[in-house]
């Protein structure tokens, strides 16, 4: 090896840890993630708290079809989503379904600022009653349950609490919705 070469070799191998060291502490990096639950599969527990400091556990919601949503109010995409799980929740909220008495949201914030929550909450005007958060971000345990690595992120499920869909969105959860009735 030439002197150049001999030089460069210990400047590659410093400088490929500290990418490696850099990802590796990021927030949003996880060493270890759960895949989430997989259709056909009883969804997790999730218990948090609304804004206001009541706990509300996805398990009292059996009977009801949910769609458990991941998402918060720094995210673009989830945003643009609102509208759309809207216009879905009004259609479908009191819908008539073969074996569930209703549709609703459990929504799951990924923020980590209560006030912005709240704030895109009555912005979009989600107007379902399960809005709840750890505020801890990417670091959220419900988050690392369900195997979620972006947002938004749905999991639909039928009245007894298993997984019949994941990531549906527009008219994709509309037809899901519409075969349950």
């Amino acid at each position: 090896m030439n002197k150049r070469a001999t030089l460069l070799v210990p400047i590659l191998i410093v400088f490929g840890l500290a990418i490696a060291f850099s990802f590796s502490s990021r927030p949003e990096a996880k060493s270890i993630r759960s895949q989430g639950p997989k259709i056909g599969e009883m969804a997790p527990e999730i218990s948090l708290a609304d804004a206001n400091g009541n706990i509300y556990s996805l398990s009292s919601l059996k009977g009801k079809i949910v769609l458990v949503d991941f998402w918060a109010s720094w995210c673009g995409p989830c945003r643009k989503e609102n509208p759309n799980l809207v216009r879905t929740y009004e259609k479908f909220h009191n819908a008539r379904f073969q074996n569930a008495r209703e549709f609703t949201i459990y929504s799951v914030s990924l923020d980590d600022n209560v006030d912005k929550w709240q704030n895109a909450i009555q912005k979009d005007d989600l107007k379902w009653n399960y809005h709840v958060s750890d505020l801890m971000r990417w670091d959220s345990p419900a988050a690392a349950t369900y195997g979620v690595e972006s947002i938004p992120s749905n999991f639909l499920l039928d009245e007894t609490g298993k997984v019949i869909a994941i990531n549906l969105r527009g008219k994709e959860l509309d037809n899901a919705l519409k075969s349950l009735q």
